[in-house]
Protein backbone atom coordinates (compact mmCIF):
# COMPACT_ATOMS: atom_id res chain seq x y z
CA UNK A 1 0.00 0.00 0.00
CA UNK A 2 1.23 3.57 -0.60
CA UNK A 3 2.74 5.64 2.16
CA UNK A 4 0.77 8.49 3.66
CA UNK A 5 0.95 11.64 1.53
CA UNK A 6 4.21 13.44 2.18
CA UNK A 7 5.75 10.57 4.18
CA UNK A 8 8.59 8.20 3.35
CA UNK A 9 11.19 8.11 0.61
CA UNK A 10 10.39 7.97 -3.11
CA UNK A 11 9.96 4.36 -4.16
CA UNK A 12 11.09 4.85 -7.75
CA UNK A 13 14.42 6.35 -8.80
CA UNK A 14 15.15 8.20 -12.00
CA UNK A 15 16.08 5.99 -14.92
CA UNK A 16 18.24 6.86 -17.87
CA UNK A 17 16.57 9.64 -19.88
CA UNK A 18 14.69 8.50 -22.95
CA UNK A 19 14.64 4.78 -22.08
CA UNK A 20 11.33 4.58 -20.20
CA UNK A 21 8.03 3.35 -21.65
CA UNK A 22 5.22 5.47 -20.16
CA UNK A 23 2.61 3.15 -18.70
CA UNK A 24 -0.74 3.89 -17.07
CA UNK A 25 -0.43 2.07 -13.75
CA UNK A 26 -3.35 3.52 -11.81
CA UNK A 27 -6.68 5.29 -12.34
CA UNK A 28 -8.79 7.04 -9.74
CA UNK A 29 -12.30 8.47 -10.16
CA UNK A 30 -14.33 10.86 -8.04
CA UNK A 31 -17.99 11.46 -8.85
CA UNK A 32 -20.39 13.93 -7.21
CA UNK A 33 -23.98 12.93 -6.36
CA UNK A 34 -26.03 11.76 -9.34
CA UNK A 35 -29.53 12.66 -10.47
CA UNK A 36 -31.83 11.04 -12.98
CA UNK A 37 -32.14 12.79 -16.32
CA UNK A 38 -35.94 12.49 -16.12
CA UNK A 39 -36.00 14.28 -12.76
CA UNK A 40 -33.71 17.03 -14.01
CA UNK A 41 -36.12 17.64 -16.87
CA UNK A 42 -39.34 17.46 -14.86
CA UNK A 43 -38.21 19.36 -11.77
CA UNK A 44 -35.98 22.03 -13.30
CA UNK A 45 -35.37 22.29 -17.03
CA UNK A 46 -39.03 22.04 -18.10
CA UNK A 47 -39.60 25.45 -16.55
CA UNK A 48 -36.13 26.78 -17.43
CA UNK A 49 -36.61 26.80 -21.21
CA UNK A 50 -39.07 29.15 -22.96
CA UNK A 51 -42.49 27.73 -23.84
CA UNK A 52 -41.67 27.98 -27.57
CA UNK A 53 -38.73 25.57 -27.10
CA UNK A 54 -40.22 23.23 -24.52
CA UNK A 55 -41.42 20.50 -26.86
CA UNK A 56 -38.09 20.34 -28.69
CA UNK A 57 -36.14 20.49 -25.43
CA UNK A 58 -38.08 17.56 -24.00
CA UNK A 59 -37.26 15.46 -27.06
CA UNK A 60 -33.56 16.40 -26.86
CA UNK A 61 -33.41 15.44 -23.18
CA UNK A 62 -35.24 12.17 -23.83
CA UNK A 63 -32.97 11.17 -26.73
CA UNK A 64 -29.66 12.41 -25.27
CA UNK A 65 -28.53 8.92 -24.32
CA UNK A 66 -28.17 10.13 -20.71
CA UNK A 67 -30.01 8.29 -17.92
CA UNK A 68 -28.17 9.70 -14.89
CA UNK A 69 -25.47 12.34 -14.44
CA UNK A 70 -23.58 14.00 -11.61
CA UNK A 71 -23.47 17.56 -10.33
CA UNK A 72 -21.48 19.22 -7.57
CA UNK A 73 -24.08 21.99 -7.70
CA UNK A 74 -27.35 20.33 -8.64
CA UNK A 75 -30.07 22.54 -10.16
CA UNK A 76 -32.58 20.41 -8.22
CA UNK A 77 -31.12 21.88 -5.02
CA UNK A 78 -29.53 25.18 -6.03
CA UNK A 79 -30.14 27.35 -9.10
CA UNK A 80 -26.91 29.04 -10.23
CA UNK A 81 -28.21 30.22 -13.60
CA UNK A 82 -28.24 33.89 -12.58
CA UNK A 83 -24.93 33.83 -10.70
CA UNK A 84 -22.15 36.14 -11.91
CA UNK A 85 -18.95 34.49 -13.08
CA UNK A 86 -17.05 35.61 -9.96
CA UNK A 87 -19.42 33.72 -7.67
CA UNK A 88 -19.24 30.64 -9.90
CA UNK A 89 -15.43 30.68 -9.76
CA UNK A 90 -15.48 30.94 -5.98
CA UNK A 91 -17.73 27.89 -5.81
CA UNK A 92 -15.52 26.08 -8.35
CA UNK A 93 -12.62 26.17 -5.90
CA UNK A 94 -14.78 24.93 -3.02
CA UNK A 95 -16.06 21.94 -5.00
CA UNK A 96 -13.06 21.09 -7.20
CA UNK A 97 -10.51 20.69 -4.40
CA UNK A 98 -12.06 17.69 -2.56
CA UNK A 99 -13.14 16.11 -5.86
CA UNK A 100 -9.63 16.30 -7.27
CA UNK A 101 -7.98 15.17 -4.06
CA UNK A 102 -10.14 12.05 -3.90
CA UNK A 103 -9.39 11.12 -7.52
CA UNK A 104 -5.64 11.59 -7.03
CA UNK A 105 -5.59 9.57 -3.81
CA UNK A 106 -7.45 6.70 -5.45
CA UNK A 107 -5.12 6.71 -8.48
CA UNK A 108 -2.03 6.57 -6.26
CA UNK A 109 -3.53 3.72 -4.26
CA UNK A 110 -4.38 1.86 -7.46
CA UNK A 111 -0.79 2.30 -8.69
CA UNK A 112 0.64 1.38 -5.27
CA UNK A 113 2.72 4.58 -5.19
CA UNK A 114 3.37 7.36 -2.72
CA UNK A 115 2.90 11.05 -3.46
CA UNK A 116 6.71 11.29 -3.15
CA UNK A 117 7.11 9.14 -6.26
CA UNK A 118 5.51 11.81 -8.45
CA UNK A 119 7.85 14.06 -10.43
CA UNK A 120 5.23 15.94 -12.48
CA UNK A 121 1.67 16.86 -11.55
CA UNK A 122 -0.52 17.99 -14.47
CA UNK A 123 -4.09 19.28 -14.16
CA UNK A 124 -6.65 19.75 -16.96
CA UNK A 125 -9.78 21.84 -16.45
CA UNK A 126 -11.83 24.23 -18.57
CA UNK A 127 -14.75 24.88 -16.21
CA UNK A 128 -13.04 27.08 -13.64
CA UNK A 129 -10.00 29.22 -12.98
CA UNK A 130 -8.28 30.17 -9.74
CA UNK A 131 -4.80 31.47 -9.02
CA UNK A 132 -2.93 29.85 -7.36
CA UNK A 133 -4.33 26.99 -9.42
CA UNK A 134 -5.56 23.53 -8.51
CA UNK A 135 -2.10 22.18 -9.34
CA UNK A 136 -0.52 24.32 -6.60
CA UNK A 137 -3.29 24.03 -4.01
CA UNK A 138 -3.61 20.26 -4.38
CA UNK A 139 0.18 19.89 -4.33
CA UNK A 140 0.12 21.66 -0.98
CA UNK A 141 -2.73 19.64 0.49
CA UNK A 142 -1.37 16.31 -0.77
CA UNK A 143 2.11 17.01 0.57
CA UNK A 144 4.00 16.97 -2.72
CA UNK A 145 7.69 17.84 -2.59
CA UNK A 146 8.53 21.49 -3.33
CA UNK A 147 10.50 20.49 -6.44
CA UNK A 148 7.57 18.60 -7.99
CA UNK A 149 7.00 20.04 -11.46
CA UNK A 150 3.52 21.19 -12.36
CA UNK A 151 1.51 21.83 -15.50
CA UNK A 152 -1.96 23.34 -15.87
CA UNK A 153 -3.91 22.80 -19.11
CA UNK A 154 -6.94 25.04 -19.47
CA UNK A 155 -9.71 25.67 -21.99
CA UNK A 156 -8.96 22.71 -24.26
CA UNK A 157 -12.36 21.24 -23.47
CA UNK A 158 -13.46 17.65 -23.88
CA UNK A 159 -10.27 16.35 -25.50
CA UNK A 160 -7.84 17.76 -22.88
CA UNK A 161 -7.14 14.40 -21.21
CA UNK A 162 -5.28 13.13 -24.28
CA UNK A 163 -2.80 15.99 -24.81
CA UNK A 164 -2.46 15.94 -21.01
CA UNK A 165 -1.64 12.25 -21.17
CA UNK A 166 0.84 12.95 -23.95
CA UNK A 167 2.59 15.60 -21.86
CA UNK A 168 2.97 13.42 -18.77
CA UNK A 169 4.00 10.51 -20.98
CA UNK A 170 6.77 12.61 -22.52
CA UNK A 171 7.94 13.61 -19.05
CA UNK A 172 8.05 9.98 -17.92
CA UNK A 173 10.03 9.00 -21.01
CA UNK A 174 12.50 11.88 -20.67
CA UNK A 175 13.00 11.79 -16.89
CA UNK A 176 12.31 8.19 -15.94
CA UNK A 177 10.02 9.30 -13.10
CA UNK A 178 6.32 8.80 -12.43
CA UNK A 179 3.81 11.53 -13.32
CA UNK A 180 0.23 12.25 -12.35
CA UNK A 181 -2.57 13.66 -14.51
CA UNK A 182 -5.83 15.01 -13.07
CA UNK A 183 -8.86 16.06 -15.12
CA UNK A 184 -11.55 17.89 -13.13
CA UNK A 185 -14.65 19.51 -14.61
CA UNK A 186 -17.64 21.19 -12.97
CA UNK A 187 -19.98 21.92 -15.86
CA UNK A 188 -22.92 22.24 -13.44
CA UNK A 189 -21.62 25.70 -12.52
CA UNK A 190 -22.36 27.01 -16.00
CA UNK A 191 -26.12 26.62 -16.44
CA UNK A 192 -27.14 29.66 -18.42
CA UNK A 193 -30.05 31.96 -17.52
CA UNK A 194 -33.51 31.25 -18.78
CA UNK A 195 -34.22 33.16 -21.98
CA UNK A 196 -37.11 33.89 -24.29
CA UNK A 197 -34.75 33.26 -27.21
CA UNK A 198 -34.94 29.87 -28.89
CA UNK A 199 -31.41 28.46 -28.48
CA UNK A 200 -31.05 24.83 -29.51
CA UNK A 201 -27.32 24.77 -28.74
CA UNK A 202 -27.95 25.63 -25.08
CA UNK A 203 -30.66 22.98 -24.84
CA UNK A 204 -28.24 20.33 -26.13
CA UNK A 205 -25.49 21.47 -23.75
CA UNK A 206 -27.81 21.45 -20.74
CA UNK A 207 -29.05 17.97 -21.68
CA UNK A 208 -25.59 16.38 -21.86
CA UNK A 209 -23.01 17.82 -19.50
CA UNK A 210 -22.01 16.49 -16.10
CA UNK A 211 -19.31 16.75 -13.39
CA UNK A 212 -16.44 14.39 -12.58
CA UNK A 213 -12.78 14.09 -11.72
CA UNK A 214 -10.42 11.41 -13.01
CA UNK A 215 -6.72 10.92 -12.29
CA UNK A 216 -4.14 8.64 -13.89
CA UNK A 217 -0.67 7.69 -12.69
CA UNK A 218 1.88 7.13 -15.43
CA UNK A 219 5.10 5.26 -14.58
CA UNK A 220 8.30 4.46 -16.52
CA UNK A 221 7.58 0.73 -16.63
CA UNK A 222 5.34 -1.90 -15.05
CA UNK A 223 1.92 -3.48 -15.37
CA UNK A 224 -0.85 -1.49 -16.96
CA UNK A 225 -1.32 0.12 -20.36
CA UNK A 226 1.71 1.42 -22.21
CA UNK A 227 1.16 4.69 -24.06
CA UNK A 228 2.28 3.87 -27.59
CA UNK A 229 1.38 7.22 -29.16
CA UNK A 230 -0.85 10.27 -28.94
CA UNK A 231 -2.02 11.75 -32.27
CA UNK A 232 -4.15 14.70 -33.29
CA UNK A 233 -5.70 16.58 -36.18
CA UNK A 234 -7.21 20.07 -36.05
CA UNK A 235 -9.48 21.51 -38.72
CA UNK A 236 -9.01 25.24 -38.08
CA UNK A 237 -11.45 26.10 -40.87
CA UNK A 238 -14.23 24.92 -38.54
CA UNK A 239 -13.01 26.70 -35.38
CA UNK A 240 -16.34 28.45 -34.85
CA UNK A 241 -18.37 25.23 -34.64
CA UNK A 242 -17.50 24.48 -31.01
CA UNK A 243 -16.86 27.31 -28.56
CA UNK A 244 -16.67 27.90 -24.79
CA UNK A 245 -17.01 31.61 -24.11
CA UNK A 246 -16.38 33.35 -20.79
CA UNK A 247 -19.33 35.66 -20.10
CA UNK A 248 -20.51 37.70 -17.13
CA UNK A 249 -22.84 34.80 -16.34
CA UNK A 250 -20.46 31.87 -16.44
CA UNK A 251 -19.08 30.01 -19.46
CA UNK A 252 -21.39 29.60 -22.44
CA UNK A 253 -21.21 26.60 -24.76
CA UNK A 254 -21.49 26.94 -28.53
CA UNK A 255 -22.15 23.57 -30.17
CA UNK A 256 -23.01 23.55 -33.86
CA UNK A 257 -25.02 20.65 -35.32
CA UNK A 258 -22.31 20.50 -38.02
CA UNK A 259 -19.74 19.03 -35.60
CA UNK A 260 -20.53 15.35 -36.37
CA UNK A 261 -20.15 16.07 -40.10
CA UNK A 262 -16.65 17.50 -39.56
CA UNK A 263 -15.66 14.54 -37.38
CA UNK A 264 -16.80 12.18 -40.12
CA UNK A 265 -14.29 13.77 -42.52
CA UNK A 266 -11.27 13.19 -40.27
CA UNK A 267 -11.75 10.37 -37.77
CA UNK A 268 -11.08 7.41 -40.07
CA UNK A 269 -7.81 8.82 -41.41
CA UNK A 270 -6.65 9.81 -37.93
CA UNK A 271 -7.26 6.34 -36.51
CA UNK A 272 -6.02 4.35 -39.49
CA UNK A 273 -2.79 6.35 -39.73
CA UNK A 274 -2.18 6.00 -35.99
CA UNK A 275 -2.63 2.24 -36.12
CA UNK A 276 -0.58 1.85 -39.32
CA UNK A 277 2.43 3.45 -37.65
CA UNK A 278 2.36 0.52 -35.22
CA UNK A 279 1.67 -2.20 -37.77
CA UNK A 280 -1.98 -2.52 -36.73
CA UNK A 281 -5.44 -2.31 -38.26
CA UNK A 282 -8.82 -1.52 -36.73
CA UNK A 283 -9.55 -5.23 -36.51
CA UNK A 284 -6.58 -5.60 -34.13
CA UNK A 285 -8.14 -3.23 -31.58
CA UNK A 286 -10.29 -4.89 -28.92
CA UNK A 287 -11.02 -1.82 -26.82
CA UNK A 288 -12.54 1.49 -27.93
CA UNK A 289 -12.91 4.51 -25.65
CA UNK A 290 -14.79 7.11 -27.70
CA UNK A 291 -15.66 10.38 -26.02
CA UNK A 292 -19.48 10.58 -25.96
CA UNK A 293 -19.94 14.18 -26.99
CA UNK A 294 -23.51 13.15 -27.72
CA UNK A 295 -25.37 10.30 -29.42
CA UNK A 296 -24.86 11.75 -32.91
CA UNK A 297 -21.10 11.89 -32.40
CA UNK A 298 -21.04 8.27 -31.26
CA UNK A 299 -23.14 7.28 -34.27
CA UNK A 300 -20.72 8.99 -36.66
CA UNK A 301 -17.65 7.33 -35.13
CA UNK A 302 -19.38 3.95 -35.13
CA UNK A 303 -20.25 4.35 -38.82
CA UNK A 304 -16.95 5.78 -40.05
CA UNK A 305 -14.79 3.24 -38.19
CA UNK A 306 -17.20 0.38 -38.92
CA UNK A 307 -17.44 -0.54 -35.24
CA UNK A 308 -19.98 -2.94 -33.78
CA UNK A 309 -22.56 -2.22 -31.11
CA UNK A 310 -20.40 -4.23 -28.69
CA UNK A 311 -17.29 -2.21 -29.52
CA UNK A 312 -19.16 1.04 -28.77
CA UNK A 313 -20.85 -0.33 -25.64
CA UNK A 314 -18.40 1.13 -23.08
CA UNK A 315 -18.79 4.63 -24.54
CA UNK A 316 -22.59 4.47 -24.67
CA UNK A 317 -22.78 3.00 -21.16
CA UNK A 318 -20.61 5.82 -19.84
CA UNK A 319 -22.84 8.41 -21.52
CA UNK A 320 -25.91 6.77 -20.02
CA UNK A 321 -24.53 6.55 -16.47
CA UNK A 322 -22.47 9.75 -16.30
CA UNK A 323 -23.35 12.08 -19.17
CA UNK A 324 -20.66 14.09 -20.93
CA UNK A 325 -18.18 15.08 -18.18
CA UNK A 326 -15.88 16.94 -20.59
CA UNK A 327 -12.17 16.08 -20.14
CA UNK A 328 -12.51 13.24 -17.55
CA UNK A 329 -14.98 11.29 -19.70
CA UNK A 330 -12.53 9.34 -21.85
CA UNK A 331 -10.73 8.28 -18.66
CA UNK A 332 -14.03 7.04 -17.21
CA UNK A 333 -14.44 4.86 -20.31
CA UNK A 334 -10.85 3.65 -20.04
CA UNK A 335 -11.44 2.60 -16.45
CA UNK A 336 -14.60 0.74 -17.49
CA UNK A 337 -12.63 -1.16 -20.12
CA UNK A 338 -9.74 -1.84 -17.76
CA UNK A 339 -12.06 -3.36 -15.13
CA UNK A 340 -13.63 -5.89 -17.47
CA UNK A 341 -13.22 -9.57 -16.66
CA UNK A 342 -11.05 -9.79 -19.79
CA UNK A 343 -9.40 -6.38 -20.23
CA UNK A 344 -8.61 -5.37 -23.82
CA UNK A 345 -5.08 -5.87 -25.12
CA UNK A 346 -5.15 -2.82 -27.39
CA UNK A 347 -7.24 0.30 -26.73
CA UNK A 348 -7.81 3.31 -28.95
CA UNK A 349 -9.09 6.42 -27.17
CA UNK A 350 -10.76 9.23 -29.08
CA UNK A 351 -11.85 12.67 -27.89
CA UNK A 352 -13.06 15.81 -29.64
CA UNK A 353 -13.28 19.49 -28.84
CA UNK A 354 -12.78 23.11 -29.88
CA UNK A 355 -10.54 23.75 -32.81
CA UNK A 356 -12.27 21.66 -34.25
CA UNK A 357 -9.83 19.13 -32.80
CA UNK A 358 -9.70 15.33 -32.80
CA UNK A 359 -7.28 13.52 -30.49
CA UNK A 360 -6.46 9.81 -30.36
CA UNK A 361 -4.14 7.58 -28.38
CA UNK A 362 -3.06 3.96 -28.66
CA UNK A 363 -2.67 2.00 -25.43
CA UNK A 364 -1.09 -1.47 -25.28
CA UNK A 365 -1.59 -3.75 -22.31
CA UNK A 366 1.71 -4.78 -20.75
CA UNK A 367 2.38 -8.42 -19.81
Amino acid sequence: MPDEAGAGEPRSRERKAGTATPTIAGIGLSLPPAAKQADLWTDYFRQHFPASARSLAERIFAHSGVVTRQACVSPLLEDVSDWPTEKRMQRYLVEAMPLGKEAVTRALTDADLSINDIGLFAVCSCTGYVTPGLDILLSRDLGMAPDTQRLFVGHMGCYAALPGLGAVGDYVTARGRAALLLCTELTSLHIQPSSTRFDTQQIVAHALFSDAAAAVVVVPEGRGYALAEVAAVTDTATADLMTWDVTDLGFRMGLSPKVPQVLSQHVRTLVDDLLARHGLHRSDVDGWAVHPGGPRILNVVERELELSVEQMAASRETLAEHGNCSSPTVLLILERLRRRARPPERIVTLAFGPGLTLYASLLLRTP
